[in-house]
Formats: C-alpha cells, structure tokens, sequence
C-alpha cells in the first residue's frame, strides 16, 4: 500500500483517520500549494482548494505547481490534477474565486474539519478567521514568508505570541483581530530577518510597493509546518 511507509508512524487507524477527513486550503502558492500537495500525501480523504489566479512566470520559482508548462492556467485546476495524480481516491473540490462574504458560506457549508489560511489579503484573513471562529471550524493561518532567507525558523504559536518576528503583516493582524475582539489565533510564523530589497529596485506596482521578495527553500516550509500541525490535531496529537 502506498501509505505503508506512513502507516510506520501513525499507525493503520491513524491513515484510516486522515481518510475520512475533510481540509480545506485556502490560497494555494508557494505555502498553500505545500500545504495541500503534503496533506494529499498524507492520504486526506476530502480536500477543498481555493484561489481565484493563474499560474504566472514569477511563480516558477518558488511554487510547486508552476512550470514552464503550467504558465497560463488557473491554479485550481492545475493542483486539482497534481493532486489527483498523487492519490486518485482523494475526492478534490476545486473553488476558482476569491474568499468573501460571498464565497465565506459556501466553504463552511462544505463542512470542513479542518481550514488552512494561506490568503495574502489582510480583509480576506479577516472574514474567514471569523468566519471559522463563528462556526466553531478549527483554523490555522499563515503569517508574512516573504523577504527571508532562512527557513529554520518558522513556529507554531499564538497571534499574540509573535510580537517582535519583525513580520508587518503579524503586526497588522495582531492589531485588527485585537480591535475584533479574537482572543486567541493559532498561525505559523517566522522569526527570521526581514530582508529589504536591495537600493533602487524597480517598483512593480502603482503604489510604488514591491511585491515580498521569495525563494524556494522557504514558502514550501511554512506549507509543511501547516500540514504538519493540522494532521496531527486531526489525530489528537501533540503539537
């Protein structure tokens, strides 16, 4: 069996678990796509892939699902085939659009165990942690993965627990869950130095703002350390 190797750690139940669950990832880059391709490894049985973009150039670089092939087409349709490549029994669900108020009930109504947030917009982070939280759905966010180097150092943590990371988008979300009144957040966060993109590097967008700066090595990890975690709170593990 091709989960033989697994099965050496968690045990036959524990797969068994791992089927009969139902994930939900939202925003699938360089974290997002790690994420659910490891998830779909570890033999999830139902897994909900949201993003509304298509795979660019720039994308090559650090996401699994970019290749010079890939270029061109909707995210969600090429990870739901990389996907169902890996395990032709998990039963993928595809959703091409942007989380919103709109799209927020559709997604809940799937009846997720488990949601990964790996969305870049602050509104849209905003609407699905209280989303997940109102419906009582377990939920675990992705902080800033841009501009660093070092991919040693990613935790596991509370929102409020990542003053100091040097991460703006940690501090953004620290302050407006706080005015929402959301105690408590579970997220993946990094410690490592902040790099600022080097003296007189071309602004790529009318605000005079540079897209974060990534490599290969880093955004992949933070879609593991997320994958990680909610395997094993589905399997009432430590973490």
């Amino acid at each position: 069996m091709w989960l033989d190797r697994q099965a050496l750690v968690i045990g036959q139940e524990g797969c068994d678990a791992l089927r009969r669950s139902r994930v939900a990832v939202i925003g699938i880059g360089g974290v997002g796509g790690a994420a659910a391709e490891a998830l779909c490894r570890c033999g999830i049985g139902d897994l909900l892939v949201m993003d509304h973009d298509r795979v660019d150039d720039t994308n090559r670089n650090r996401q699994l699902l970019a290749t010079a092939e890939t270029v061109g087409r909707r995210k969600v349709v090429v990870l739901g085939e990389r996907l169902r490549a890996i395990n032709p029994d998990c039963r993928v669900e595809e959703r091409d659009c942007f989380l919103d108020a709109d799209t927020l009930p559709e997604l809940l109504a799937w009846r997720p165990d488990y949601v990964v947030d790996c969305i870049d917009t602050v509104t849209s982070k905003l609407a699905l942690i209280e989303g997940c939280q109102g419906a009582g759905v377990p939920l675990v966010c992705c902080l800033g993965t841009g501009n660093r180097l070092d991919p040693t150092q990613f935790h596991l943590g509370d929102l409020y627990d990542t003053g100091g990371c040097g991460d703006p988008l940690a501090r953004v979300m620290r302050s407006l869950c706080r005015k929402r009144g959301i105690e408590r957040l579970e997220v993946v966060y990094s410690t490592a130095p902040v790099i600022r993109p080097p003296e007189g590097f071309a602004d790529d967008s009318p605000q005079g703002r540079h897209s974060p700066g990534s490599v290969s090595f880093v955004p992949p990890v933070a879609g593991y350390t997320l994958a990680s975690l909610v395997v094993r709170r589905l399997l009432g593990l430590p973490c």
